[in-house]
Parts: structure tokens; sequence; C-alpha cells
């Protein structure tokens, strides 16, 4: 498997030779880009796409070296949600096979969920149905102001399935049901409001120069604690706090004795950078 930080540009194969349908973008410091790259067709997700994306997740989750994934779409849109050639497809098929293809979206996105480096999704344009579910899907989401969301499945008779339980975890039940049952269009202040955004900016200009401040802060953070953090908040989420108290202790003391837990607070000590800072 082809090693992203070692190249500035790598294409992920897809099963389209034609198609350049997924690009990754990494520097040496480890920031990666992942782009939809399907601008023509609004970067809507059919079965090719959804294997390259997770053929890319899959990419970074096992190159060393990522400090942090930046999740975006070609060509002013994030993802218009399913392809209508692909949706055409879909209803002449057997239960079986729709069954399939929704698993591989569902592994697609649990990929991208199980990152160890933070993600970042940078929203431009329009996040629709299964883009929203990839915006709900990472740590955190920056978009533009002009940036519009919907769950609009049920206009098509179908439902939010596979994307469900990360919009649920990052925007709440209630909301959740709203969103899911009215299939309305909501803006870019509604989604920073309801936590489906966690920034808005002012446009496309503004959206890069907070993609370059936060690769600069991940910098400063130790990887290995960085995914253990996320492992931690997924393991205590929803679980009472006399059930996880002796495993938080177990944690914090293993990070204590560890390389990043002693280099990190040695450097504090002597008033210098750790060995992982850039």
């Amino acid at each position: 498997m082809t090693n992203p930080i070692a190249d500035p540009l790598v294409e992920v194969p897809d099963t389209d030779a034609a198609s350049r349908l997924v690009l990754i973008e990494a520097t040496e410091q480890g920031v990666a880009t992942v782009t939809l790259n399907r601008p023509l067709r609004r970067n809507a997700f059919d079965d090719h796409l959804i294997a390259a994306l997770h053929e890319a997740f899959e990419t970074l989750q096992g190159a060393e070296g990522v400090r942090v994934v930046f999740l975006r779409g070609s060509g002013g849109t994030f993802s218009a949600g399913a392809d209508l050639e692909w949706m055409r497809d879909a209803i002449e098929r057997s239960e079986a096979d729709n069954r399939e293809d929704a698993l591989a979206m569902a592994v697609m996105l649990k990929s991208l969920h199980a990152m160890p480096a933070l993600t970042v999704a940078l929203v431009e344009g329009g996040a629709f149905g299964g883009g929203a579910g990839l915006v709900a899907a990472c740590d955190l989401a920056i978009c533009t102001a002009d940036a519009k969301f919907s769950f609009s499945e049920v206009r098509l008779g179908l439902i939010a399935a596979t994307i469900s339980p990360y919009v649920v975890e990052a925007i709440g039940t209630r909301n959740a049901r709203g969103l899911f049952a009215t299939a309305r269009v909501f803006d870019a202040a509604h989604a920073d409001k309801i936590g489906l955004v966690t920034e808005v900016v002012a446009d496309a200009a503004t959206l890069d120069a907070a993609r370059d401040r936060i690769a600069a802060e991940m910098m400063a953070c130790a990887p290995g604690a960085v995914a253990a953090s996320k492992k931690l908040v997924e393991d205590v989420a929803h679980r009472p706090v006399a059930e996880v108290m002796e495993e938080t202790a177990r944690r914090i003391a293993r990070a204590r004795v560890g390389e990043e837990g002693q280099e990190g607070v040695r450097a504090f000590l002597e008033k210098r950078k750790p060995n992982w800072a850039l």
C-alpha cells in the first residue's frame, strides 16, 4: 500500500480508470487532504466513489505520520448525495443487492469515523444526504456561510439509514428526527446551532485559512494521544460514571508512563517543545 506521506500527491486507485474519483494530497508534516473529485456530478455518491473513499480512508489509517485529515469536495460543492443514475439502477436491483450497496456505504463511513487522526470536513456549496453524513462522521466540520444542508431521503421514499449513527451523535435525537422527517434544507447558521458543523467562515478563502490554522494547531498535539483521546470519547460516551472510573484511571496512568506522556511532561517542565511539535 502506498504511503501518502511519502508522496505529495497520491491518487487512490478506483474501479473507473477514466475517472480520478478521489485524490489524497499530503505533506511531509502529515497534513492530508482527501478530495471527492466528481465535480460534474457535484461529487455525488455511486458505488465507485464509495469504494474509492473507503480505500482512501484505509490508506490513511495504515500510513505512518498522518496528523490531521481534511475532507472536501471539488468544484465548489461538498457532495450532492446519491448519484441519480446509481439510484435508478438501485430500484431495479434485489433487496440483497441493495443491502450489499448500503453495507459498502456503512463500512466507508465507519472507516472515516474510526480514523486515529483528527478528521475535519471543509464544506462549500451543498452537503445533502450521504454528503451531510460524511460531515457528521468527521470530528470537526467547517463550512462557508452560504453552505446548504439537507437529509433529503424521505422525499424519495427512503430513509437516512447508514448515516444515522453519525448524524444522531452529532446533532442529537430530536434534531435528527425533525430533519430526517421533513427533508428541510437548512443553512450554515442552523447547522452550527445544532452541532452538525463546528465553525462557519465567510468564504472559500477563509475556509482555506481555517484549514491552515487547524493543521498548525495539530502539530502541537501528540499523535498517539490524539488517537487515544478519540477512542476514550467513544468508550465512555453514554456510560455511567461509576462504570468507567477504574478504566479511565488505568488509561491516564498508562499515558503518564508512556513515551509521549514522559516526553510531553518533561518538555513542559524544561520549557521546550516536545519532539512531535513542528
